[in-house]
């Protein structure tokens, strides 16, 4: 292998590895970026209470 395909393929390794980190982190950013939207009111439902019993476990 000559010394010029060596470099290239250096600088190819390189910008694979600095395009799979943008992704990476672009891909977190879009996760994490929720939090400008205003928050969603859910109604509020009934609790519902239930009878407290014991453990049938034997």
């Amino acid at each position: 292998m000559s010394l010029t395909m060596a470099i290239l393929m250096l600088v190819g390794m390189w910008i694979s590895v600095a395009a799979a980190m943008l992704w990476g982190v672009l891909r977190i950013v879009r996760r994490h970026s929720h939090h400008h939207l205003p928050p969603q009111v859910q109604p509020k439902q009934q609790s519902v209470r239930r009878a407290r019993r014991h453990a049938g476990a034997h």
